[in-house]
């Protein structure tokens, strides 16, 4: 794949809490340059970044995150306050305790009414998969296909763990055809990103792709 097209598929993230907006901007100014599928900023930034790009690049945040336990009605408000600031895409964590306890149809419930007010806007669901075992996996591909969101994605990049390969095979196997599948979360580079991306991945969530792209900019000279 060229680089080109590979850096299309990235959402170029900094999720830090103790992110500052100089760190936002750079952010953006990197992810402009490279081409990016979007930036990825906490819904502080938002407003900011949007402001920033002056609608040269889609802006992206996260909702119910890290932990995905908000009630369904904050993480409405929060899609709502993001999609008003000017967000395009919204990633949503889902209750993972739901999950644990096997509450499918509230977790299907929430994904919807989620969905609902994003409308148009591209909404990406966090399952986290480092703490889900196969069977719940599989069922949250099942549900997440059937709740009108966009994607589903692995991780919020702040568990025990994030994307493997074995969990996008799985994925790819279970989504319904047209439901994408987001890696995020340990990407190392460019030849990982890669492979994520031949084996089923539609976006990758990661700032060390671009690192990576910066690293071989400066080998050249």
């Amino acid at each position: 794949m060229e680089l080109k097209e590979l850096l299309k598929t990235v959402d170029h993230t900094l999720l830090k809490p103790e992110a500052t907006w100089a760190q936002m901007k750079t952010l953006c100014d990197e992810g402009y340059k490279y081409g990016v599928a979007s930036v990825c900023v906490p819904a502080a930034h938002v407003a900011s970044a949007v402001t920033y790009l002056n609608g040269n690049l889609p802006v992206c945040t996260v909702i119910g995150f890290p932990n995905g336990y908000s009630t369904t009605y904050v993480k409405c408000f929060e899609a709502q306050d993001a999609l008003q600031n000017g967000a395009e895409e919204i990633d949503m964590v889902i209750n993972l305790g739901w999950a644990k306890s096997a509450h499918w149809d509230w977790i299907s419930e929430e994904i919807k009414a989620v969905k609902t007010i994003c409308g148009e806007h591209v909404l990406k669901v966090i399952i986290e998969t480092c703490l889900l075992t196969e069977a719940e996996k599989i069922k949250l591909c099942e549900i997440v296909s059937a709740s009108g969101a966009d994607y589903i994605k692995t991780s919020t990049g702040f568990g025990s763990g994030g994307a493997t390969f074995e969990d996008i095979v799985l994925m790819k196997k279970h989504v319904r055809p047209g439901l994408k599948i987001k890696a995020s979360g340990g990407i190392k580079g460019i030849e990982d990103a890669e492979k994520f991306l031949a084996l089923g991945a539609d976006r990758l969530g990661t700032s060390r792709v671009i690192k990576a792209v910066q690293e071989l900019e400066k080998e050249q000279k």
